[in-house]
């Protein structure tokens, strides 16, 4: 008989005292003559006289940024394990291990550049002490993400507006397809094919359904319904067709998923002056119509999406940790976790370890020095 169960080992924390022995020449140093010094190897300090590590770097960082575990609770954390450091040590390696992951970083963004299909999307982010602005006025985390092919590569990207000049900065030299939500700020954009998300689409109809009684919500007739089902009819040709080719999928798109979105502009232009401009619903229509566009780019490149889910899910983990830490204190500290989540995300879409990846990171670079740019 065989029977299984977990057992869980709990973290430790271990301080290792590197011991070097320094040799003099006494006779030299007796009769004034220059004294040859030889001390032994041991390894170098990452940060300077600070008790981090690579492993502890990459800890503090991989609980922040991948567990949403703010310093003020790893304070405490380390308290339980019987190490006594602040909040503010921790947050000294954040900052100096992301000086040190930027050339890494900076790398990753020339890459994507190379991409000819990407995905973008922004969140709010409270920012509290920038230049100039009050502490209440809200800054912008921007997300940039590869396509589905290819070796996965996210950045992300503080900015304290959400205007079109940040998007035409960073993609500059970028060409190609890129998959947005709608919003204007990508509209500046040059030599570049913006393809819409069917998934704000449903949503917009979604709310329009929410605030109908319950009673009437499942009625067939109730417009915002007719158009769910059928935007519910194209996900079910993409939920089929998800893991083919792009050339298959592109044929099918064209023989299937093409008759189902001429049916339902007919029907969006049809029904569209039978309700209210600013109702949900009325706003769901006009969101539709004014991104039609955009809407049917997928049925021409069997490599695009129908959406812009791959983004909104890459920049949940950072809404998630948003919760639990509120806000960054500096503009230095939102770029060091742009960075950071631009790291330890890219690492998690090809299927490594953060924690992993970001010690073997801080090994190198202590053993090897700064990564070059």
């Amino acid at each position: 008989q065989v029977r299984e169960e977990l057992k869980f080992i709990t973290a430790q924390v271990k301080v290792i005292r590197y011991i070097q022995s320094v040799y003099g020449c006494r006779n030299c140093e007796k009769n004034e003559i220059n004294v040859p010094i030889v001390t032994a190897a041991a390894p170098k300090a990452i940060i300077p006289k600070s008790l981090a590590s690579p492993s502890a770097i990459a800890y503090v960082m991989s609980q922040k940024y991948v567990e949403a575990m703010p310093l003020y609770r790893q304070e405490k954390h380390f308290e339980r394990l019987g190490i006594n450091l602040s909040r503010t040590a921790f947050s000294n390696w954040v900052i100096k291990g992301g000086e040190m992951l930027e050339p890494i970083y900076n790398r990753m963004h020339e890459l994507l550049l190379e991409r000819d299909i990407l995905h973008a999307d922004e969140t709010p982010l409270q920012v509290l002490k920038e230049p100039g602005r009050a502490a209440q006025k809200k800054s912008y985390l921007w997300l940039y993400m590869s396509g589905r092919y290819g070796p996965p590569i996210i950045c992300y990207e503080y900015q304290p507006g959400r205007g079109g000049e940040y998007p035409v900065r960073f993609l500059k030299g970028f060409a190609g397809r890129l998959h947005a939500d709608g919003w204007h700020a990508y509209d500046d954009l040059k030599n570049v094919t913006l393809s819409g998300c069917w998934s704000h689409a449903r949503r917009k109809f979604c709310d329009a359904l929410a605030i109908v009684p319950e009673k009437h919500r499942d009625a067939p007739a109730f417009l915002a319904n007719i158009a769910i089902a059928k935007i519910k009819r194209l996900y079910r040709i993409e939920d089929i067709f998800c893991n083919v080719t792009p050339e298959r999928r592109l044929a099918a798109r064209q023989r299937l998923s093409k008759p189902v979105v001429d049916a339902f502009k007919e029907w969006l232009d049809k029904e569209s002056s039978s309700v209210l401009p600013r109702s949900l619903l009325g706003k769901a229509f006009t969101y539709c119509k004014n991104q039609w566009p955009k809407l049917i780019q997928f049925l021409d490149d069997g490599r695009l999406e129908i959406d812009n889910n791959r983004a909104e899910r890459s920049i949940k983990p950072f809404v998630i940790g948003r919760k639990n830490w509120l806000f960054a204190n500096t503009p230095s500290g939102a770029k060091t976790s742009a960075i950071i989540y631009s790291i330890v995300e890219t690492a998690k879409e090809n299927g490594l370890d953060p924690f992993g990846y970001l010690n073997f990171v801080f090994e190198r670079i202590r053993a090897e020095g700064p990564v070059k740019a």
